[in-house]
């Protein structure tokens, strides 16, 4: 069994590290390297940065940041956010980044994920999906949670793997900075159809919120933001219980 990997993520506008509720209402939350290189010490498995309003804004994402967090940091770390075309990858991964996570530009061209498996590889593509439930029903959204997709979450997910996705990252928009559990039932269809890693991102609180991801949501790796950033939960301790409670996971 692979170990479950536990991953903060941080959201960065204007050069700083912010965390919101249900994607709106940010506020700051600290320095993205120097966050990282902190949660690199204490133990994180890996680090998502995501440029929060870069496909909406129509930019690229932050070339200069990413080689100074992969000066400072020495475990994997994901980048997306205004990624559009294969030239965009390659800048990323030249300047220091492990993986790309790519949201909006692919569910506008499908085809996007079939290019950057081909050219680098799948382990390399993660695809994010942003999605809120809505009558029972799971919808993708693009541009940061601006903008409906017409996209069913699970129709997608398995769509991005057929296509070489490497990993699934999904966030739960209706759980995203309420504290109060994972979206354990939709990550649980999620691993049931899907032959690849599903992260889970949205709702984390507790520990326990993480312990009933791996279990009930049986997602394989969880993501989180606010917890670490304001030391509601330290890592350390998070993976010390978790490993207590018959979690495989590196300490």
């Amino acid at each position: 069994m692979l170990a479950k990997r536990i991953i903060p993520c941080l959201d960065i506008r204007n050069g700083t590290t912010v965390k919101g509720i249900n994607f709106v209402n940010f506020r700051d939350a600290g320095d993205p390297v120097a966050l990282g290189a902190e949660y690199s010490r204490m133990g994180a498995d890996e680090l998502v940065y995501l440029d929060i309003t870069a496909s909406h804004e129509g930019r690229k994402t932050f070339t200069a940041l990413v080689k100074r967090i992969a000066a400072h940091i020495h475990i994997p770390f994901t980048v997306g956010g205004g990624i559009r075309e294969l030239s965009d990858v390659e800048t990323l991964l030249n300047a220091g980044a492990d993986k790309i996570s790519v949201n909006s530009a692919a569910l506008r061209r499908h085809d996007l994920i079939d290019g950057i498996a081909r050219h680098f590889g799948s382990q390399v593509c993660v695809v994010a999906i942003d999605a809120g439930q809505e009558s029972g029903d799971w919808q993708c959204y693009m541009n940061g949670g601006r903008i409906p997709a017409g996209q069913n979450l699970f129709d997608w997910a398995q769509e991005a793997e057929q296509r070489g996705a490497g990993e699934i990252l999904f966030t739960s928009m209706t759980h995203d900075g309420v504290k109060k559990g994972y979206a354990n039932d939709a990550l649980a269809l999620l691993a049931e159809r899907l032959h690849i890693p599903v992260i889970a991102s949205g709702g984390a609180g507790a520990a326990t919120h993480f312990y009933d991801a791996f279990t009930l949501g049986k997602a394989d790796a969880a993501l989180a933001a606010s917890v670490f950033h304001f030391g509601e939960i330290k890592i350390p301790a998070l993976k010390r219980e978790l490993l207590s409670r018959g979690i495989e996971i590196r300490i």
